[in-house]
């Protein structure tokens, strides 16, 4: 199981003060290596988080101490940061202009994001704000750009990981899926189909997308009778547990070429302080202490905790047949700036 935890990192969320979003941040940057640093994979790597910061957010003192976060005092990495944007009644030329300007400042002020190693560019992933990739709501809101796919890969997204979004409208036809979008800049939401990975070559001019876990709780009901949706959210409602683990490696995610290799990708806005008692607190904790006791107990189970980069190398390598472990897959691409 390769498990990677997207957080819509957001600390200034319902218009926080100055001193609301440092104190938000601080609590990440102290309890996040007190509480997990005693967990290890089965690559001896503790547990990994990527935060995908929103450009409309940004102050460069909250990103330096995410970042700090990320390159520990202790020689430990704990995370990476990715790109988030929220935006609305857009074009293509101020979202270029928006993405490259962003993935600029984070590279060369703070020293974060990636780096081809085939092309040397500096390169990213990406969540949409309010899940609008592509302009995909009927109405246009938050977004407004029909060719955003290819404004992302032009400006140096690897992957995207918005998905899944259900039960908003914004939710693709395609579920469960790692697959090759190619966008049609006439019309929106290009991403509803595409093509797997590991089945074909990659299209032309496409971006890889990397979605996590949607299926039906059968266990949890909804006025008595309807089955609640999973949609790999981590919030203060929808903790981890036993049940929604079996649920993830159910909607099997996964790519043909490596059918024993189980994608996990869940997403959570975790500032927000209802949802920082599960992310920061006994259920996260309980979580991490189920999978060592499952892999202690199962010699056919081992997950592998890595961050949204890695998993985009890792099924990049899948996707490619190379006869590589876990750990080698990590890094087959992108590699860290930092």
């Amino acid at each position: 199981m390769l498990l990677a935890i997207c957080d819509h990192y957001e600390p200034k969320r319902g218009n926080a003060p100055p001193e609301k979003a440092r104190a938000r941040v601080r609590q990440w940057v102290e309890e996040y290596p007190r509480l997990f640093d005693r967990f290890r994979d089965a690559d001896g790597m503790p547990p990994q988080y990527s935060f995908f910061y929103p450009e409309d957010e940004y102050e460069p003192e909250l990103v330096d101490m995410v970042a700090e976060l990320c390159r520990h005092k202790s020689g430990q990495r704990y995370g990476e940061v990715e790109v988030h944007l929220h935006h609305d009644n857009d074009t293509a030329e101020n979202l270029r202009r928006t993405l490259l300007n962003f993935k600029k400042t984070l590279a060369e002020r703070h020293g974060l994001l990636s780096r081809d190693k085939e092309t040397g560019e500096i390169v990213y992933a990406f969540i949409h704000g309010n899940w609008c990739l592509d302009n995909c709501r009927h109405d246009g809101r938050w977004c407004g750009v029909n060719n955003e796919l290819d404004v992302l890969r032009e400006t140096g997204c690897y992957a995207d990981f918005t998905l899944p979004s259900a039960p908003s409208e914004t939710q693709t036809r395609k579920i469960n899926s790692i697959y090759w979008a190619v966008d049609d800049p006439n019309r929106p939401k290009s991403h509803d189909t595409g093509i797997d990975l590991g089945t074909a070559s990659q299209p032309p001019n496409s971006l890889l997308m990397i979605q996590g876990p949607l299926t039906l709780d059968w266990t949890r009901k909804k006025w008595g009778f309807l089955p609640k949706i999973e949609n790999s959210c981590l919030q203060k409602s929808q903790p981890p547990d036993k049940n929604r683990l079996e649920l993830w490696l159910r909607s099997c995610v996964k790519i043909p070429t490596k059918p024993n290799w189980y994608f996990v990708k869940l997403h959570t806005h975790g500032v927000n302080e209802p949802n920082q008692d599960v992310l920061l607190g006994e259920p996260m904790v309980r979580f991490h202490e189920m999978l060592s006791e499952r892999a202690n107990r199962d010699p056919l189970f081992r997950f592998h905790y890595v961050t949204a980069r890695e998993m985009a190398n890792i099924a990049l390598a899948a996707h490619r047949r190379l006869d590589l472990t876990i750990q080698e897959a990590r890094s087959l691409r992108y590699i860290p700036l930092g």
